[in-house]
């Protein structure tokens, strides 16, 4: 009905028929979005004079955190490879779930609709948890330590993972799969020999991306007391020893470049 509301424009074809041409709907969207962000503006409370008079103060900090102590390196090195296995570890687990689930979940291989209803539903209900909330559940339940960190990205990869893979899983050429249904082999087989090569390349690089994204994820779950190298990031910010904390980002960083350099490189050879 909105859309009867914006102006339209008559087109005269080479065959003297007039046509009208399709309403954009383009001002209608312009003009929603900017309601919205007033009203945010509003709900929020939110102060651009505020912004301004107190972005300094991150600067500030900025400049505090250079130059590193570089002596609080070797209390650095167990955390951080505390926190890369928990995100490895996690990550493994969660994609290799994962794939039963999606599989479970793809409407052109369950033949059962509330199975691959419910499923779906399981990995859309993973995805709306947020990870530190799930880490500081985790640690309720497991103790303070990397279980509850690997507890969390593994339910996070588990929603991830599955979600995209079952949407490949049901855009695949089903041709091979009936073939081989159609010969007797089990719904099992067919998959592996029919769906699996063919979404095998597109399943490792999410996989390593979703990896990535760990790494970076797992730094802050110390905050909850799941382990790894946000907890001396917590304890840092804590006392205000900005040195130490450009230390420990400075480390994180070139951590992260180095394993999305890598998995980069792999994932293109996959693609």
């Amino acid at each position: 009905m909105l859309a009867k509301l914006l102006p339209t424009k008559k087109i005269i074809l080479p065959n003297g028929k007039t046509v009208n041409e399709k309403r954009s709907v383009t001002p209608l969207i312009i003009l929603l979005v900017l309601v919205f962000a007033y009203l945010s503006v509003r709900i929020t409370g939110f102060d651009l004079e505020l912004l301004i008079k107190r972005i300094g103060q991150f600067f500030v900090i900025l400049k505090d955190m250079v130059p590193p102590t570089w002596a609080y390196f070797p209390k650095i090195w167990i955390p951080l490879l505390d926190t890369i296995k928990m995100s490895l570890l996690g990550s493994l687990l969660g994609a290799i779930c994962a794939l039963p689930l999606a599989m479970l979940a793809a409407s052109n291989i369950t033949k059962l609709k509330w199975l691959s209803a419910l499923m779906k539903f399981i990995l859309s209900l993973l995805r709306t948890l947020p990870t530190l909330i799930v880490a500081l559940i985790a640690t309720f339940i497991f103790g303070l330590g990397t279980v509850a960190g690997i507890v969390a990205i593994f339910l996070f990869t588990i929603a991830y993972v599955g979600k995209l893979l079952y949407e490949q899983i049901e855009n695949v050429n089903m041709d091979a799969y009936e073939a081989m249904h159609s010969m007797g082999l089990t719904t099992i087989q067919s998959f592996r020999y029919a769906i699996m090569p063919q979404i095998l390349p597109n399943y490792l690089s999410t996989a390593l991306f979703c990896f990535e994204g760990n790494v970076r994820y797992a730094a802050i779950l110390g905050y909850v007391g799941a382990g790894g190298i946000g907890l001396l990031l917590n304890e840092s910010l804590g006392w205000r020893n900005y040195a130490n904390v450009g230390m420990i980002l400075l480390l994180l960083v070139i951590t992260v470049f180095i394993i999305e350099t890598i998995s980069e490189h792999y994932r293109k050879k996959l693609m």
